[in-house]
């Protein structure tokens, strides 16, 4: 996993540093459902739960840097304190689908995509 978040942060820095000044980090939960039709049998990934997550680059100045750093900071626990107060919730444990495979190190597919 933690490889998978390292190559997808790379690939998100590569296309800043060629001066896409957008960029946007998506992470997709799904779970496994068999899919059955007169001749095949397989199983289908069926997306529960997406976040988004926006980014923009700035021109910085050395002299702001470090408010910067204070500001990309905040937001970015900002951001994770809202995931994990949604996650936590009555509501978002309602959202998560029943875990019928304990094997690997999550039991839903994880798909992260860079744009």
């Amino acid at each position: 996993m933690e490889q998978l978040v390292n190559t997808k942060v790379d690939a998100f820095w590569r296309g800043i540093e060629i001066g896409q000044r957008r960029g946007q980090i998506v992470v997709t939960f799904s779970q496994r459902i068999e899919k059955k039709s007169w001749f095949t049998v397989g199983e289908e990934l069926v997306p529960w739960e997406k976040w988004v997550i926006n980014a923009e680059m700035r021109q910085r100045n050395d002299s702001d840097y470090h408010t910067f750093q204070v500001t990309l900071a905040n937001t970015l626990t900002k951001t994770l304190q809202t995931m994990l107060t949604h996650t936590s919730s009555e509501r978002g444990r309602a959202a998560v689908p029943l875990i019928t495979n304990a094997t690997g190190i999550s039991p839903f597919p994880i798909d992260i995509t860079v744009c």
